[in-house]
């Protein structure tokens, strides 16, 4: 009779036993939704892409490669148009604040490219240090502040180019793009702010001829593609 109790307590220990080394019943494992992404892309005609197709300029190139990421685009807005200096982009800007898209947006990425047609028109160099640094400031303001989502490209050199070595003396124009952009490359890193320097790229324009676009003096799809695999650099 005393061995009873042994024996009612054994089916209870394997039953315990088995059920213990059952896996556990998992939920499924959730899907990640992918951040929306939307990009703010001020400049000139290397920001519109003068010479190349509308979806062949660099920040279409870029809103693409990052789907092409797994990043949910949900919006490009290019404030950009050949000629522009920084005072013209200005204007531009204080007009467009009244519009729904930028009146009081915040920007997952601004981008900024700005320069070349204050050189090339040979206007003030002091005023243009001031202006861009008020742009860059409202790039800022874009990005709600955060300063590793505002990306500045340097002015690329069009000296490179087959229109730029129709002038008398094309090492002067790659001298004042030099001097343009050590400035631009000084006030940006001042704020703590990423300065991609693309000019390199354009200088390969006279050896490497379909990095020009068909006008002779812009950059060329394949070339806008080069610049992007830098501004991903930065994003991953």
């Amino acid at each position: 009779m005393r061995l009873l109790p042994f024996f009612f307590f054994l089916p209870a220990f394997f039953f315990c036993r088995h059920a213990a080394e059952e896996p556990p019943i998992l939920p499924p494992p959730t899907v990640p939704t992918p951040e929306k992404t939307d990009i703010l892309a001020l400049g000139d005609s290397y920001t519109k892409g003068q010479g190349v197709p509308w979806n062949q300029n660099f920040p279409h190139q870029l809103a693409d490669s990052l789907r092409s990421r797994g990043r949910d685009v949900s919006g490009l807005h290019i404030v950009a148009q050949t000629g522009w200096r920084t005072d013209n982009l200005q204007t531009a800007l204080a007009q467009n604040n009244q519009s729904s898209v930028l009146s009081d947006s915040v920007f997952s990425l601004v981008t900024l490219c700005i320069g070349v047609n204050n050189m090339y028109q040979n206007a003030d160099f002091e005023t243009f240090k001031q202006e861009y640094e008020a742009l860059l400031q409202y790039a800022l303001q874009r990005a709600g502040q955060r300063k590793d989502r505002v990306i500045v490209l340097s002015i690329p050199d069009w000296a490179y180019t087959p229109y730029g070595q129709g002038f008398a003396n094309p090492a002067l124009i790659s001298q004042k793009i030099d001097q343009y952009n050590t400035a631009k490359r000084t006030i940006t890193e001042s704020y703590g702010v990423a300065f991609v320097n693309v000019t390199d790229i354009s200088r390969q324009g006279l050896a490497m001829p379909d990095l020009v676009a068909s006008d002779q003096l812009h950059p060329s799809a394949k070339q806008y593609t080069e610049w992007v695999r830098l501004l991903l650099m930065l994003l991953e």
